[in-house]
């Protein structure tokens, strides 16, 4: 991520020293981000375009598609008691979903692994529910436990394999389209952990894709001692060149990066109650069709790793009409491939960033698994973004430079207005030495400085001759303050205050219902700022 993301010695430690800053989980001795700051400046020249398209979100415009009701759904009772409460020891239960996505009604087996002689799983469909954030949709009958065999490591890949049996067949009949947990509970109170699940959407006409980004979830998962970053012994050379869904979670109590950097827009967008599709990342890159015609499409708040296909579907929306929402950021960051594993299709997430050479896929002739910015065949994210990677790591307040932007109606802001610690821990800038879309406006320029490196966040927006609106809020903890309040002194997160969560809250609703309403250029048409913020 840093300095165009060539790798060093210490890239392992940075990550763990990241994620356990980004999230603050008590496990995040795996989880970071790449350390370093990357150098660019931005300027006044004019970048590319984005295409034409036909116009999607009709069926938004006019009060949503017929099918799934998010109103409806959210109406029904909630059930707070959805947490996890008793983890146990670390053992003491975990599992994992053998498909990363079903269709309503289709099936998909548990791989649970206990030390209890039963435990039970419960689903519980996420959103908002009246502030509950979880409706319980279905709970087993108690169900056997075993210990599941050790995991063994690739040697040639570093790659974690389990390879344990199906425990149970879970049955998705009557389950709505949504983000679960399913939580399962080791009899007599020993252990619980969640399993995370998407009952994915058939289409996306005429609505939100909300996308969770379990490609980014596994690529920082350490289960087994390994990750993409670093192995048992933190340094960057033990990295696993390839992970797998094959294996529990071992983050946030099996629920991946799910809870801190996508829940709380989940619930939010439930809440608004706009016509909303779910879908996977894995399930975009594989299918073509899934965001035609959609009204607008979510990428959450860690969103790094993507395939080319994921990347190439995403365009094709957006020249299509489709808005897009960059709700995080380093998004988009690193080109990965998926192939499958002995479980199923696309249940491997393959990079080898600086070791492309090696890897058999490039040798037949597919693309390096490096940085999207990186040779060869480098394609930087910004031509889709509008925004680009800057650096890590930054704890730097949000300051508003435009508060006349429609995004910030109601908000009350005034040109200078500073939201402490909302920037960081990874942080995005316009930067027209790369791709840029144009026109773009910036609505935010905060001041960091970057491991000695002073620079700029940017929040910004631009529109398509498609007629698509293209937001990206530059900032990591954008999602995570959702859920902000009270003056921020206890520590959690990250010091981000209900001032910070009053904002980020206003300014998501505005844009969710505007981008809800079909292509937002054609209402609101970007007016370039880019030479006004950053000089001739």
């Amino acid at each position: 991520m840093d300095q165009e993301h060539i790798p060093g010695d210490g890239e392992g430690a940075g990550r763990r020293r990241f994620l356990a800053i980004a999230t603050g989980a008590a496990t995040a001795a795996g989880l970071g981000a790449v350390a370093g700051c990357g150098g660019g400046t931005a300027d006044g020249t004019p970048g590319a375009s984005a295409g034409k398209g036909p116009t999607p979100g009709a069926s938004a415009a006019k009060g949503g598609p017929a099918g799934f009701d998010v109103k409806a759904e959210n109406a029904k009772p909630g059930h707070a008691d959805w947490h996890v409460t008793k983890a146990g020891p670390a053992r003491a239960i975990e599992g994992f979903a053998d498909k990363v996505s079903v269709l309503p009604g289709e099936s998909f087996g548990l791989h649970v692994s206990t030390t209890a002689p039963r435990f039970t799983v419960s689903a519980y469909r996420m959103g908002w529910y009246g502030g509950a954030r979880a409706r319980l949709v279905w709970r087993s009958e108690a169900l056997p436990g075993v210990r599941q065999p050790e995991h063994t490591v690739d040697a040639a890949t570093r790659t974690v394999r389990t390879r344990w049996p199906r425990t149970t067949t879970v049955d998705t009949k009557d389950w709505p389209e949504g983000c679960y947990l399913l939580r399962l509970d080791a009899q007599g109170g020993e252990g619980q952990r969640f399993v995370p699940v998407t009952v994915r959407s058939a289409a996306g006409t005429g609505r939100t894709v909300v996308v969770n980004a379990v490609a980014t979830w596994q690529a920082y998962n350490r289960w087994g001692g390994y990750g993409s970053y670093d192995g048992p012994t933190g340094g960057y050379a033990t990295r696993s060149l390839a992970v797998t869904f094959d294996r529990p979670y071992e983050y946030d109590d099996g629920a991946g990066l799910f809870l801190v950097y996508e829940a709380p827009l989940l619930a939010l967008a439930e809440r608004l109650g706009i016509p909303l599709a779910y879908a996977t990342t894995t399930d975009v890159a594989r299918e073509k069709r899934l965001l035609e015609g959609a009204a607008a499409v979510l990428s959450l708040g860690h969103d790094e790793y993507w395939s080319p296909e994921q990347r190439a579907h995403f365009t094709a929306a957006r020249d299509a009409g489709t808005n897009i929402a960059i709700l995080g950021a380093n998004c988009c960051f690193r080109r990965i491939r998926l192939e499958p594993s002995d479980l199923g299709p696309d249940r491997t997430v393959v990079c080898y960033k600086s070791a492309y050479d090696q890897d058999p896929g490039f040798r037949r002739g597919q693309p390096a698994t490096v940085d999207f910015r990186s040779a060869p065949g480098a394609d930087p994210e910004s031509s889709l973004l509008g925004v680009i990677y800057d650096g890590y790591p930054v704890d730097a307040p949000y300051v508003v430079t435009h508060p006349d932007h429609w995004l910030f109606e109601g908000t009350g802001v005034k040109a200078g207005d500073r939201f402490a610690h909302l920037v960081g821990v990874e942080y995005d800038k316009v930067n027209t030495g790369f791709p840029t879309p144009r026109p773009i406006e910036i609505l935010a320029h905060s001041p960091v400085v970057c491991e000695g490196r002073p620079s700029h966040q940017d929040t910004a927006y631009y529109t398509t001759p498609s007629g698509a609106g293209v937001f990206a809020t530059g900032t990591m903890r954008w999602v995570e303050a959702l859920d902000a309040s009270g003056d921020g002194r206890g520590g959690s997160r990250h010091g981000l205050d209900a001032k910070a969560g009053a904002l980020t809250t206003r300014v998501t609703e505005n844009l969710l219902r505007a981008f809800a309403a079909g292509p937002a250029g054609r209402t609101h048409p970007a007016q370039d700022n880019v030479k006004a913020v950053y000089g001739g």
